[in-house]
């Protein structure tokens, strides 16, 4: 994917220890000040004046330019760019829409998420993404991308997948797991060929869908139905089966493959090996992968716990670390999905009907800094990689999103590394009402969120309006970008 000029602004260069500066631009000015700020070339002292929605200047001993002038005390805090989570789920029946979603993401120091929807019978992608464009005007405080759920294949053809890459919405997403996908197999071969003429990134939840269903009855027969057993009714096969088969699409096909969640050590061993044959394969996991275990069915909640795919062994956790660390592993998303506790833990649940998902908005990036940058797992640029430049990239959202450079939109947040916290439930702002991670002690949180210079949380409090958000275009997919 070529790095792109921003609007009119000179183009982003390698920032050095002297001041860059972009071409003035009217608004309101802020200074955030004597922060350790992340670069493209690591952390380095310095302040950073914004202009309007846009980073302007980054330099040393910036002066205001006016009584107007707005400045930030940034002094014993990180700045870094806002998190960008590409899986997201909000609206429709469910508990967050755009508004509450947005509050625990930016109170999480995440500025871009995203949203899902389905494309109708008969109906196109583009057609999906305009009425959700809607709802993003009305409801957001954070800024959006959409990705198109494409049941039916007959509804992904060149002529809808241009049509949507018009929009300024470059993917989507498809179900392997579905009892549909198989008999619609052929179908998605063309898909694929689509999108990759198209410019548009496949998205794909693999887990195959004829083992999850066997394997699933065949324990609801044996009397085993309960959500104790849910991992055995998806097992890691049904996982690596899938994977194998979307690598070998993409492979013939030549489109570039994004593989959502991934939560095992033999999926993951499957895409490193497509990488490593340079093919344009992307692997996201997800919050739960990395920090519980399948442990947690044997306790008396196995409900809230549940995730597609589930819980795996501690050996699958520290393979993923390890893709992280090693940069097999690209992206870290939430793939939140808010319940209450009271639905989740529904006696009338089992190992084929229940609910998947829970609320990670708000703790994800700071359980993956105290876990990881501060247990010395990863370091402070994979942090960053996996959280908001490496998904900016692979969704045709850098540079404006995703990094800390003249001309990119004044996404950023404040991060005091020493601050320590325990999550507690009635902290957070999803309509969820807990988390699942309730009673973690961690350190490193974000004290200011800042989406396109507008200060929009800071200190506990959500300040951005509703409908101050955006539905933001994207670039297509023409390449790998790193």
């Amino acid at each position: 994917m070529a790095m792109k000029t921003l609007r009119s602004l000179v183009p982003l260069v390698a920032l050095g220890l002297t001041a860059i500066t972009a071409s003035a631009q009217p608004g309101p000015e802020t200074i955030i000040r004597g922060g350790e700020v992340f670069t493209a070339g690591g952390l380095r002292s310095a302040d950073i004046r914004v202009v309007g929605s846009t980073i302007a200047e980054i330099g040393s001993g910036l002066a205001a330019r006016g009584a107007s002038t707005r400045e930030i005390d940034a002094r014993g805090r990180l700045v870094l760019p806002g998190g960008v989570d590409p899986h997201v789920h909000l609206g429709r029946d469910r508990l967050d829409d755009y508004t509450s979603g947005s509050a625990a993401a930016l109170a999480g120091g995440i500025t871009t998420i995203s949203n899902f929807g389905g494309v109708g019978a008969g109906s196109t992608p583009a057609a999906a993404v305009a009425q959700a464009a809607a709802d993003v005007d009305e409801q957001a405080i954070a800024d959006f991308i959409f990705h198109p759920i494409v049941s039916d294949p007959a509804t992904a053809t060149p002529e809808t997948l241009a049509e949507l890459a018009a929009t300024g919405q470059t993917t989507i997403k498809v179900f392997m797991v579905r009892p549909t996908y198989d008999a619609n197999a052929a179908g998605f071969v063309s898909t694929m060929h689509a999108a990759r003429e198209t410019g548009v990134l496949m998205m794909m939840h693999c887990e195959d869908a004829a083992l999850v269903q066997i394997t699933s009855e065949r324990l609801l027969a044996e009397g085993r139905g309960g959500l104790e057993n849910f991992p055995d009714a998806r097992p890691v096969t049904a996982e690596v089966a899938a994977t194998q088969r979307a690598v070998s699409m993409a492979e013939q096909t030549g489109a570039a493959l994004y593989i959502v969640h991934l939560s095992s050590e033999g999926a993951l061993r499957v895409a490193e090996r497509a990488q490593a044959r340079g093919l344009p394969v992307y692997v996201e996991t997800r919050p739960i992968y990395l920090h519980l275990t399948r442990e947690r069915f044997d306790g008396p909640t196995p409900g809230l716990y549940i995730g597609q795919p589930p819980l795996r062994e501690q050996s699958d956790v520290d393979a993923l670390w390890d893709g992280i660390a090693r940069g097999t592993v690209h992206v870290v998303a939430t793939d939140h999905v808010a319940y209450t506790r009271e639905q989740k833990l529904d006696p009338a649940q089992n190992v084929v009907q229940h609910r998947a998902g829970m609320s990670n908005l708000q703790v994800m990036l700071p359980m993956l800094y105290s876990e990881g940058v501060g247990d010395g797992r990863i370091s402070l640029e994979r942090f960053v990689e996996v959280t908001s430049s490496n998904p900016a990239r692979l969704f045709g959202l850098y540079p404006r999103k995703g990094a800390i450079a003249v001309g990119s939109d004044a996404d950023l947040v404040l991060w005091d590394p020493e601050e320590t916290r325990t999550i507690r439930n009635e902290d957070m702002l999803s309509n969820s009402g807990y988390s699942v991670h309730a009673g973690r002690v961690v350190t490193g949180w974000p004290t200011l969120t800042m989406r396109r210079g507008e200060i929009v949380y800071r200190n506990g409090e959500v300040l951005g309006a509703a409908g101050s958000g955006e539905l933001v275009r994207r670039d297509r997919w023409d390449g790998p970008p790193f």
